[in-house]
């Protein structure tokens, strides 16, 4: 394997255990503040990101890759309104992106036609993610101000359940 794109693959272990150390924080703020359907969506995107980085893990272990982990950095973001955190993980949705992309300019460079296949389904998986997050945006811009469609937009997302990524590797 392409010493760059292990590397990178790599580096984005650490991205996606740190974006679950994100959304876990963003859990805690709703808790905090009552919001425990903010709190429950939150908490499976930190479960789901989590799994992310284990699928960057087990590609590289099959493909004879050594896996570094390296620490999490402490989430840096200053919450004050219950939409910050909303606005926040859109901004960090589009930044994942923009790492991914670069992983697979760097697979396409060497021709790494596995690693691409591989990241194909992170390409399809972050364009949800960034719809996802402006969608949760911009429900909380329309709802949000009022408290019943506060309460409605908090039962909706405490009725999101966790589902494992279906992502074979070979």
């Amino acid at each position: 394997m392409d010493k760059k794109v292990a590397d990178l693959m790599n580096d984005q272990i650490n991205k996606e255990f740190y974006s679950a150390y994100l959304y876990l924080d963003f859990s805690s703020y709703y808790a905090d503040e009552g919001l425990d359907g903010f709190a429950n969506w939150y908490k499976i995107q930190a479960q789901e990101e989590r799994d992310h980085a284990l699928l960057f893990m087990e590609y590289l272990q099959n493909n004879g890759v050594s896996v570094t982990l390296e620490a999490i950095a402490k989430p840096d973001v200053e919450l004050k309104a219950h939409i910050d955190p909303l606005k926040e993980a859109f901004k960090h949705e589009q930044y994942v992106t923009s790492l991914i992309n670069t992983i697979y300019d760097a697979a396409a460079e060497v021709k790494d036609y596995r690693s691409m296949q591989f990241l194909d389904w992170f390409v399809k998986e972050q364009g949800e993610e960034e719809k996802t997050a402006d969608d949760l945006v911009k429900k909380y811009e329309l709802f949000g101000s009022d408290a019943k469609g506060l309460y409605a937009l908090n039962e909706e997302m405490n009725a999101r359940t966790y589902t494992a990524p279906s992502l074979t590797l070979d």
